[in-house]
């Protein structure tokens, strides 16, 4: 805090003499404090081969850098986030002012920044998560909204604040509006995460697509996180891809190629990198009702990296590559040619999460890409670089923006003060750069093939500006040699007023990417004239590249021309069985055309090379016509339905009405297992729309056998409501190591009114039994299974330790506490259970009953001094021990590899992402940081009940809700009478004082060596 008054009122700022010490070479390890001073940043790093790493600014000047851009003259612009969640530090002292754009410049060229200049301050850019320079205005993202700021005058101060859009999430929020980039066809492209929701123009109208339909989060048809693309000055704004989570920064190279990264749920190692095909769900919620990933459904994906994104559902696009656990943030395409080669035109991001900045080598693969990992910068020893944004220089070097913090944002800070702006070259590179000069077209051709993005802009809008006079420039750059280059000329060629001749020629263009940049030109001009839409189809129909005729079929979307069907269908028969990438690509193009298309398809021979294709291709396809094609799939003798869900998941994705009389027909066949295509049918359809007839009951029944002792035999019980099964069900509680099997087996037992064969079944004095069989009664806390808790603990004829386990099973949920609290100030809790009683209330999440039981009990056990934070992370801790305290206290809630129960968020890889002060913070203080999706909600329902846990999932008819130990709760919307945030976390606040101090330290320990 101590520079604090400097910076806010000195413009410019001469940026602190520390920064131009050199990185300290010390005989001995760093002090935590020694580590954290500037002077030392570099030291803390591990720069790759034939780089070098320096300090451009860091700390007094700058602070929380959350995006960054460079301009024309190699200036760097920051936006800051002092103000980050500015009600966690209700008492500091610039809460007012706001946070600041600040340019950051070199003027001697030695690498560093010599000034540092306010551009503009205000509360209404808090923790703003874009910047984008273009001349002289900045587009500066910060949701709700997305502002304009125009610099009149060349002061480099903003005289003008404009809003472009508005609308967009809440205030602050991680998850919705991120940085505008500017494409090589002139428009801009952003993109907002899953909490952006809707998007308004700057008068705050309703903004809908080309058809018409609403662009907003509501499934008809777009979802969650989206990309976009606009005008500059936001008209025709279109949406581009959708269905992602925490999409951060789109990145768009110069063949109009888009790329970004998306965050996976907290924990659960989902990470990926996205190529973008234009339009297309990339598959966080159901395409068709919204539901998680989490939700059960036919032919789920094996493990929940790849589940997380609904990757074997027909409709989604796959990932070009998933990294794990992660937080990543901004990204760029290096279009530049002064870092080593490996570098050249490929993706480089942030990933503050593991502390690396990173790029992503693609290599084309069919009709998308593959990809491996190449780390650029990445800790050596510091766990506080934070890299949340990167961006290329008009030289070509690299900067880096660090937010520098022992974690991530994540609705988190702990560290207001620092900050840094690293730059990644050559070693003993300089850094000069010499504005563009744009008298010319000559002089704005040169410009526009710098590497630098808002170089580009000031080019391409002057090359623009100057029309047909510009053409014999362009021309030349067009056969320059370079590819890119080519490209980048293309699109202002393809804008001249015979730019359909450039894109016709360039179709024939012997590099496979200007053919594609020449297809999105296509899409992009104004086609009153079937003539170009029509030579494009002529010449690239059976183009030998399958990118081509990817780029091909997108721009079928929602087209409607006569030939459209057939030309599909050609493309279609081009098809190998085995790309992905083409086999989405296809149900783009057919999106509201597939009866035409599929008819047409139908009409060519079957696919004797790839007999796979056609089968894909009905699978994905979504037309009544591909029912039946679905049905004789799923018959064929010599295939194993089991193995085949795939096919009964893609009924999922018509109306009911069409879908079901083909289902019922399924129940009629002779297959060889067709007990089991029985079993997988009854699944699909809706229960109200079986017979209800003696011989359709013997079907089902019979069904049950396929699934036995799995969670399909409960799913059909409780779909169904078969009260005959509760012996199977008793079995499969005791006999089941699965958590949450067990606990669904039981929670479907006493719906299905199990209720006196558990009790009997207790009665036997089967210790490890009865222990069993309620612990699966208290992963539900419904009425019926509290109820039974309740009755178990007041009956002495079970034994103390199980009683004393029901009182446990008892205390851990929302009304369950209140339960379990109302039976000790009733004094109706049997004495011998008091002790239990005080443990559990004392140290409950729910903090009314928290402040209630420890009124009551005044527990001695309740430690008041913990040391510091700053000396906790001093202190040595035991690992193994650490593990015991995990299972102790925490694998209630979390998961650690395979050990725990899957609620909040997983901690496998934890160690990776925070240090371990921050898993101090987390410990001691859980509402200080509440991760994105966990936030708990407090339903009433209509019959009198509550409940309390988080969303997992959502859909129109009903909500699933995750409570404490995991297990699901399936509100019906019609059911539920009101809903309000919770304000707490729902991880128990006093854990760290429940436990002696050296447990706390072995359990930090143990959970920073859980890494990647």
């Amino acid at each position: 805090m101590k520079y604090i008054h400097r910076i806010f009122f000195l413009v410019p700022v001469l940026i602190s003499a520390c920064q131009s010490h050199k990185p300290t070479v010390a005989s001995l390890p760093l002090t935590e404090a020694q580590q954290r001073l500037p002077e030392n940043a570099v030291g803390g790093l591990k720069t790759a081969a034939g780089l070098q790493t320096t300090l451009f600014a860091s700390e007094p000047a700058i602070m929380n850098p959350t995006n960054m851009d460079i301009d024309e003259k190699g200036r760097v612009w920051i936006t800051e986030a002092y103000n980050y969640r500015n009600e966690l530090n209700p008492g500091h002292p610039y809460k007012a002012a706001g946070d600041r754009i600040m340019i950051l410049e070199d003027r001697d060229g030695d690498g560093k920044a010599d000034t540092a200049k306010v551009f503009y301050q205000d509360t209404c850019i808090n923790a703003a998560l874009g910047i984008c320079v273009l001349g002289n205005k900045v587009i500066v993202s910060c949701s709700p909204n997305v502002f304009v700021f125009t610099d009149t005058d060349g002061d480099d101060k903003a005289d003008k604040k404009e809003l472009l859009f508005r609308g967009i999430g809440g205030v602050q929020h991680d998850h919705a509006i991120h940085a505008f980039t500017f494409g090589p066809d002139g428009k801009l492209y952003f993109n907002f995460g899953n909490a952006g929701d809707s998007i308004l123009d700057k008068n705050g109208n309703v903004i809908r697509d080309a058809d018409g339909q609403l662009i907003a989060n509501k499934g008809k048809p777009y979802r969650q996180g989206m990309i976009f693309r606009c005008d500059e000055d936001g008209s025709h704004l279109e949406v581009m891809a959708h269905n992602f989570r925490n999409n951060y920064e789109v990145a768009v190279d110069a063949f109009g190629n888009m790329w970004q990264s998306d965050n996976d749920d907290d924990g659960n190692r989902g990470v990926r990198i996205n190529y973008i095909l234009e339009h297309g769900n990339y598959g966080y919620t159901d395409e068709m009702t919204g539901a998680s990933w989490q939700s059960r459904r036919m032919n789920m994906e094996d493990s929940i990296p790849y589940r997380h994104w609904h990757l074997n559902d027909p409709g989604v696009v796959p990932n070009l590559l998933q990294t794990g656990s992660g937080s990543p943030t901004g990204m760029v395409v290096y279009e530049g040619d002064l870092l080593p080669a490996v570098f050249h035109n490929q993706m480089i991001h942030g990933e503050p999460g593991h502390n690396v900045v990173r790029s992503y080598p693609a290599k084309k693969y069919g009709a998308g890409y593959t990809a491996t990992i190449e780390n650029i910068l990445e800790s050596a020893t510091d766990r506080w670089f934070r890299p949340s944004d990167v961006c290329v220089a008009p030289d070509g070097s690299l900067f880096v923006a660090d937010w520098y913090d022992p974690g991530v944002g994540g609705h988190q800070v702990g560290d207001l003060d620092r900050g840094r702006i690293f730059r990644i070259a050559p070693p003993g590179s300089s850094y000069k750069v010499k504005p563009p000069v744009l008298n010319t077209a000559a002089d704005a051709v040169a410009a526009l093939k710098s590497p630098n993005l808002s170089t580009r802009y000031l080019a391409w809008t002057k090359l623009r500006g100057m029309g047909a006079s510009a053409e014999g420039a362009l021309k030349e750059m067009y056969h320059d040699g370079n590819p890119r280059y080519q490209a980048r000329a293309l699109w202002l060629l393809s804008r001249l007023s015979n730019g359909a001749d450039y894109v016709k020629k360039a179709f024939e263009d012997s590099n496979e990417d200007i053919r594609i940049a020449a297809i999105r030109a296509a899409g992009e001009m104004s086609l009153s004239s079937d003539t170009l839409y029509k030579a494009m189809y002529r010449t690239l129909v059976t183009d030998t590249s399958a990118a081509v005729r990817r780029q091909l079929l997108l721009t079928m979307y929602h087209r409607r021309e006569k030939e459209m069907p057939l030309n599909w269908a050609l493309l279609a028969a081009q098809y190998d069985g085995k790309d992905r990438w083409y086999l989405e690509a296809l149900g783009i193009a057919a999106d509201g055309n597939w009866d035409a298309c599929f008819n047409e398809w139908r009409k060519l021979p079957a696919n004797t090379q790839h007999p796979a294709s056609d089968h894909d291709i009905i699978w994905r396809a979504r037309t009544a016509a591909a029912l039946p094609l679905l049905a004789a799939l799923i018959q064929e003798p010599d295939q194993d339905p089991l193995q085949n869900k795939r096919y009964f998941r893609a009924f999922d994705f018509y109306p009911a009405a069409e879908s079901t009389p083909v289902l019922l027909s399924l129940l009629q066949g002779t297959h060889p297992q067709q007990a089991s295509i029985n079993a997988l049918t009854f699944l699909q359809l809706d229960a109200n729309a079986v017979p209800q007839t003696p011989a359709m009951a013997a079907l089902l029944h019979n069904s049950l056998l396929v699934f036995n002792g799995q969670m399909e035999f409960v799913d059909l019980v409780l779909k169904y409501h078969l009260r005959d099964q509760n012996d199977h069900l008793l079995q499969m509680v005791l006999d089941t190591k699965r958590d949450d099997l067990s606990g669904y087996a039981m929670k479907t037992l006493l719906e299905c009114g199990g209720k006196p064969l558990v009790i009997k079944a207790m009665s036997k004095q089967d210790t490890a039994a009865a222990f069993t069989l309620v612990n699966a009664i208290g992963r539900a806390q419904d009425r019926t299974n509290r109820e039974l808790l309740r009755s178990l603990m007041q009956n002495n004829v079970y034994a103390l330790t199980l009683r004393q386990q029901a009182t446990r099973n008892l205390g851990h949920g929302w009304d369950g506490y209140a339960d379990l609290w109302n039976m000790v100030e009733r004094k109706v809790l049997p004495a011998d259970l008091d002790t239990v009683a005080q443990a559990v209330l004392t140290h409950a999440w729910r903090q009314d009953i928290k402040a209630k039981a420890v009124a009551h009990y005044q527990p001695a056990n309740v430690r008041h001094d913990l040391a510091p934070v700053d000396k906790l992370v001093t202190l040595p801790g035991n690992i193994s021990g650490g593990k015991k305290v995990f299972a102790s206290y925490c694998a209630t809630c979390h998961l650690a590899g395979n050990t725990g129960v899957n609620f909040g968020p997983a901690l496998t890889e934890i160690g990776s992402k925070l240090t371990k002060s921050a898993l101090y913070d987390a410990v001691i203080t859980p509402d200080a940081g509440i991760s994105f999706g966990f936030e708990g909600y407090f339903f009433k329902l209509k019959d009198g009940s509550t409940v309390l846990g988080y969303i997992a999932s959502e859909t129109k008819d009903e909500v699933d809700v995750r409570t404490a130990g995991g297990q699901g709760v399936k509100i019906q919307q019609k059911n539920i009478s009101s809903r309000k945030p919770y304000e707490h976390s729902l991880m128990p606040t006093g854990l760290a004082t429940a436990m002696p101090q050296q447990e706390l330290v072995d359990l930090v320990t143990y959970l920073s060596s859980l890494k990647k």
